[in-house]
């Protein structure tokens, strides 16, 4: 099993394949804990519900790994994808805003065991600043810049609302940190050495919404009478086919309110019968 340093570092590796080493790394790390010492490409798509292909083609961007015959050793792949996400060594982080969300990413215990540490909490409310948040003390925000001199992270969680998040996160880069974990509703404006992931939970619960919608439409159109390409029953009016025809008005109610009386389908005079002889000009002598 060997990691390629030329992969790691030259290498464009998609977003979406370091998102899914990430499940993988999950995955792992829970059949280490079960007893699991080797897993299959089959037993990752089991257990993560990414393809066994996908997992290849994901792994093959930094190196070789796995055995013929045997699969791959749990221990050792958990050891590279942690390298390869540097998750291999603690990380401290700032959070700003000491809210409900906050508390709630405070107490979150998943961090630790990923080597995850929220390091410091700021806030500008007066009323909660120098009080216990968690096992820390909730510091003024006005403070960030000197005590992150001291902490050296590197990583910082937005957690307030939107109309303060751009200027927490001018203050977050000034501060020296270079990667953004944005709560926020609202797009933040940063330079292009700083990386920032959006986390919107009215967007994920937007799309749920949108395939459920979906799933009961479906539902329906199976449930009721429809036709073969649509699902539904559409609309004709009728008409007299044929280039050139005039479809039949609708009947429409008279000045006094009577409905008018219905015509026998013969076109107007100032239509020509369909398939009448036109008269010919006669010759002049």
């Amino acid at each position: 099993m060997r990691l390629h340093k030329t992969a790691m570092t030259e290498t464009r590796v998609p977003i979406p394949t370091l998102e899914r080493l990430a499940t993988y790394l999950r995955v792992l790390l829970d059949a280490r804990e079960a007893g699991v010492q080797t897993l299959s490409s089959q037993d990752i798509e089991r257990l993560s519900g990414i393809s066994a292909a996908q997992f290849r083609k994901d792994l093959s961007y930094f190196g070789e790994f796995g055995k013929p015959g045997v699969g791959y050793f749990t221990h050792q792949l958990i050891e590279c994808i942690e390298r390869i996400l540097r998750v291999d060594r603690e990380q401290p982080m700032l959070l700003v805003g000491a809210g409900n969300l906050g508390a709630a990413l405070v107490g979150y215990p998943n961090f630790r065991a990923h080597r995850f540490r929220i390091a410091a909490v700021f806030d500008n409310n007066f009323v909660k600043i120098g009080r216990p948040f968690g096992d820390l003390i909730i510091e003024d925000i006005a403070r960030l810049k000197e005590v992150n001199a001291r902490i050296g992270a590197q990583i910082a969680i937005i957690a307030v609302p939107a109309s303060a998040a751009q200027e927490v996160a001018d203050l977050l880069v000034e501060a020296g940190i270079r990667a953004i974990l944005n709560f926020a509703p609202t797009s933040l404006k940063v330079p292009p050495q700083v990386y920032v992931r959006n986390v919107s939970f009215l967007q994920e619960l937007a799309v749920l919404s949108y395939h459920l919608a979906q799933s009961a439409g479906e539902r329906r159109a199976e449930s009721a009478p429809h036709d073969k390409s649509m699902g539904i029953v559409p609309y004709a009016p009728t008409s007299v086919g044929g280039e050139g025809s005039a479809s039949v008005e609708p009947a429409v109610p008279t000045a006094d309110g009577r409905a008018p009386k219905q015509g026998n389908g013969k076109r107007s005079g100032a239509i020509k019968k369909a398939g009448a002889k036109r008269k010919e000009p006669s010759n002049a002598v």
